[in-house]
């Protein structure tokens, strides 16, 4: 089942499905690194939930929600 990236908690591993961005948006998320079958885990979070840090392709990134918002992922299960 898809969901946005702000829904992972801590810890969760993901796949990127899809990017609902547009634009520029869309060109800066896929110059990061964050295009469709990348896996991705969410290593922390700010007290207030803004921004998230990501572990992916051997180094962390950190995103804002409204960011975050815009990448469909699948759970992956953690083993």
């Amino acid at each position: 089942m898809e969901s946005s990236l702000r829904t992972l908690n801590v810890n969760e591993k993901a796949r990127i499905t899809q990017l609902s961005a547009s634009g520029e948006m869309a060109r800066r998320l896929r110059d990061m690194g964050l295009t469709p079958g990348t896996e991705i885990e969410v290593t922390g979070r700010a007290p207030l939930k803004d921004p998230v840090a990501l572990r992916l392709r051997d180094f962390t990134l950190t995103l804002r929600n409204n960011e975050a918002d815009h990448i469909l992922v699948e759970r992956l299960e953690n083993i």
